[in-house]
This record gives C-alpha cells, sequence and structure tokens, in this order.
C-alpha cells in the first residue's frame, strides 16, 4: 500500500500561501517577499514551533497528533474536507459527525478576525473555548493562562473560577450564578442528547457529577434547555466595575457559539472599552511583542 503522508509538507506549503495576513487578522506591515502566511505566523496561530512547522513542511516529521491537526486546520481556515484530508494524510481518523465538533470553518474565523472592536470567543457545542479576539482578553484575562483542556466554561463555572485565570477580572451574572448555572447544565444534557458518543463528552460529565455536588443536583433534575443570553458586571482590575450586554450566537451547521460583549455607543461603558482596547496596545508596545493576533492559539 503506498505511504501517501508525504503529500502532507507541500500541502501544508500551498495552504499557508492562499492565506493573506488580512485574512487571520495579522497587520501585513513593511515588504514581504511572499504571497501568503510566513511560516512564523502559522506557527504562532497554530500554537507550535516554528522548527516543527519547517519540519511538516519538509517531510521531516510525519506523524502530528490528533491535537495538532486540529491545530493546524483551525490556523489554515480549511473547510470539513480539508481538514478531513490532513488527518488522513498524518495517519489519522477524521472527527467524526458522532462527536462535537472542534473546527472553526473559515467564514467564522473571518468574523472573529473582523470582530475586532468587540470582545468575541467562540466555544463548541459543550462549552470549550476554542479562539477569542484580543479585546476578549483586555476586557476577560487571558485564557492562555489555562492549558488547553482546562478551558471548559461548564467546568470553570462550578469550580468558582474564570476563563481568563485565577487572576483574571471576575464576572458576575444577572440572574446570579444559580441561574447561570442552572443554565449551563440544562444546555449540557441537551448536547449530551445530541452526542451520545462522545468520549470526552462524556468524560466532562462525568468529571463534573463527582467533583461537584451542586453540579450532580443541577443534573438529577433532568431539565433540558439552551443557555441564554444575559447581562453581566466585570470587575476590572484596570477601569473598575461595569455592565456589559453578553449575547450568544449559534452557527447551525458548524455546532458552534459564538459570544459577543457589547456597550451601548456613547455610553460609560463603551469608553471603559476603548480604554482597555488602547491599553492592551500599549502593553504591547512597551513589552515588545507582537501584536496578538484574533484567532489566538489554542494549543
Amino acid at each position: 500500500m503506498q505511504d501517501d503522508r508525504g503529500d502532507l509538507g507541500p500541502l501544508l506549503k500551498s495552504w499557508r500561501a492562499r492565506l493573506s495576513p488580512a485574512d487571520v487578522g495579522i497587520s501585513a506591515g513593511g515588504t514581504r517577499r511572499a504571497v501568503g502566511l510566513r511560516r512564523e505566523e502559522l506557527a504562532a496561530l497554530a500554537g507550535l514551533s516554528v522548527d516543527y512547522v519547517v519540519r511538516l513542511e519538509q517531510g521531516r516529521a510525519r506523524n502530528p497528533s490528533d491535537q495538532v491537526a486540529a491545530s493546524l486546520a483551525r490556523a489554515l481556515q480549511l473547510d470539513t474536507g480539508e481538514r478531513d484530508h490532513l488527518y488522513r494524510l498524518a495517519g489519522l481518523l477524521p472527527p467524526r459527525d458522532s462527536e462535537v465538533s472542534r473546527h472553526i470553518p473559515p467564514s467564522v474565523q473571518r468574523l472573529v478576525a473582523r470582530l475586532g472592536e468587540i470582545p468575541v470567543a467562540v466555544f463548541s457545542a459543550s462549552w470549550d473555548l476554542l479562539t477569542w479576539s484580543p479585546l476578549w482578553t483586555a476586557v476577560l484575562g487571558d485564557p492562555t493562562a489555562r492549558p488547553l483542556r482546562q478551558r471548559n466554561l461548564v467546568e470553570l463555572a462550578f469550580a468558582g473560577e474564570n476563563l481568563g485565570g485565577p487572576d483574571g477580572p471576575r464576572v458576575r451574572h444577572a440572574g446570579g450564578p444559580d441561574r447561570f448555572h442552572r443554565s449551563l447544565v440544562a444546555d449540557l444534557r441537551r448536547v449530551q442528547g445530541r452526542y451520545p458518543g462522545d468520549a470526552r463528552l462524556r468524560s466532562l460529565i462525568d468529571g463534573l457529577l463527582a467533583s461537584s455536588t451542586g453540579f450532580a443536583e443541577m443534573w438529577k433534575s433532568g431539565a433540558v434547555g439552551e443557555h441564554q443570553s444575559e447581562r453581566k458586571t466585570i470587575e476590572h482590575p484596570l477601569v473598575g466595575s461595569f455592565e456589559i450586554d453578553c449575547d450568544v450566537f449559534s452557527v447551525a451547521r458548524a455546532d458552534l457559539r459564538i459570544v459577543a460583549y457589547t456597550a451601548a455607543a456613547g455610553s460609560p461603558e463603551a469608553a471603559k472599552l476603548d480604554f482597555l482596547r488602547v491599553a492592551g496596545v500599549v502593553a504591547q508596545v512597551e513589552t515588545g511583542s507582537a501584536p496578538s493576533s484574533p484567532l489566538a492559539a489554542t494549543t
């Protein structure tokens, strides 16, 4: 049987070449000798080392893990067919329709990249945080302070922690924590009914049942529902406390959730968001770090 995994390197290069910096929210800046993304940019987007990307493209690394394949597919903005082909070339089984999808379609990635004026993030159906905008980090804290598998909203909510890390801003919910928790539990039961064979989802629920009496009691109620949007109060160390609207939008075909925080134009809340946006840019200049990509690394 012919091993066609040698095609992986050339394909990665061609997929990288067709993406412009603007497609992923990166400022082109200066003269670029080649079209498409640089290897350094792809590596940053996928959360990989530049050396590993080079070895993949040169065919010296030919067996990326499932996690790496998923990160490359998102960073390269592959559609579902291309993602599945990437998995097969890597010697992996493509994700099945019976599993919760963690793939972000190119159209959703473009949407997040162009919504730089608001805090916005994308979650899987089971509430795993997948990607977010720079302003999301400025307002709610940096999710990369947590390992990939510790970025589940439901798990952190019942642990009394935030997605932005232990030192991140505090978030209070308009209806109170009990209502927020019950809404998440009912939503998770609905997702379980849609993906009964998803092992990762089953592990999440089993872990919550074992570790949280509050979750276990709410789970026993049998409630099924969909988590709704609600107003939040952010307690931020730089700008103090302010209220902000939170909306959850569903991406039906991909079964993803887009969460966006907004404030009315000209309001004190909008002024605080503007301050945090500028503060984030100043911090990057002072530290000499590159501007964050709207599609933050997920590995």
